[in-house]
């Protein structure tokens, strides 16, 4: 399905990268059939050694060579990107953008290009562990719909939604999730270490148990809860341990984080509120006047 098809990257940063990255290590398209623009020659270069891809810093010719457009840049440069790019971009099969926030018909509208496919994938991709959450304008027939799916399910799982409000949800829950899981593990690691382990030690002890925690969760099937009551005996450690991140407000905390990142993603595109698909603020009780009546 995609042995004739040239996919060009219109920006070729961290998630570009993974997503070249994780093509190319499921052998879904040889290194010359990517071709990578950015700004940087240097960074084009580096590409090329590292993957064997076409690099560039033209991106109207890149649009141009394209069968597949996959617009990769950030969301505040894309009001520049969108017209240099509108001439070659209008003839390809479809775009696939995974620009944050912005919105399936800003980039139709901006490419004249109706068959538009909007992903927010994650950092995973890289190594086949990815989650994207995708969706497309009613334009976009089977075959390119397919080859969408067939694209991000190299990259690991993929979900569909018909309704792009989903997608700045997923934005926070699950593009943006890595960043939650490294930052909480990195806050174990320095607590390992201020124990008195040695920094390899404490990183090799919290990569392998939250690798374990979340094979076994998902080989279980049971209820987070069920899992972690297995694990917290009455006055024991693990009870003290979590008692004390209640304390803190852990979930508190990661609602609200979510909630802003949430927010933060329909700014980007330009919305004012939030989607009406979403629920309540975390700190929304419910008791307002309006809620009471």
């Amino acid at each position: 399905m995609f042995s004739d098809i040239t996919l060009a990257f219109i920006g070729s940063g961290n998630m570009g990268e993974a997503m070249i990255h994780g093509l190319l290590k499921q052998s879904l398209l040889a290194p010359e059939q990517i071709i990578a623009a950015d700004p940087r020659v240097s960074r084009g270069e580096e590409l090329k050694e590292r993957y064997g891809i076409r690099p560039t810093t033209d991106n109207l010719s890149a649009a141009t060579q394209a069968d597949i457009l996959v617009l990769s840049v950030k969301p505040q440069v894309l009001p520049v990107v969108l017209p240099e790019v509108r001439s070659g971009a209008r003839t390809c099969s479809f775009v696939l953008s995974i620009v944050a926030g912005a919105p399936i018909r800003m980039i139709a509208d901006g490419l004249a290009n109706a068959y538009v496919v909007r992903v927010m994938p994650n950092t995973p991709a890289r190594i086949g562990q990815g989650i994207s959450v995708w969706t497309a304008t009613a334009e976009v027939p089977d075959k390119q719909r397919q080859q969408a799916s067939l694209l991000l399910g190299a990259l690991g799982k993929e979900i569909y939604v018909d309704d792009e409000d989903y997608l700045d949800m997923a934005t926070a829950l699950s593009g943006t999730g890595p960043a939650y899981v490294y930052l909480f593990m990195e806050a174990m690691i320095d607590a390992g270490v201020h124990l008195g382990f040695s920094r390899h030690v404490a990183e090799e002890l919290v990569f392998q148990t939250v690798r374990g925690s979340v094979e076994y969760a998902m080989a279980s099937g049971e209820h987070l809860s069920m899992l972690r009551n297995q694990v917290t005996s009455p006055g024991g450690t693990s009870a003290e341990a979590i008692y004390h991140l209640e304390k803190g407000s852990l979930r508190t905390v990661v609602a609200r984080a979510i909630w802003a990142a949430y927010q933060r993603s329909v700014g980007l595109g330009g919305g004012r509120k939030v989607s009406r698909l979403a629920g309540r603020h975390p700190d929304d009780s419910g008791n307002s006047e309006e809620g009471g009546r």
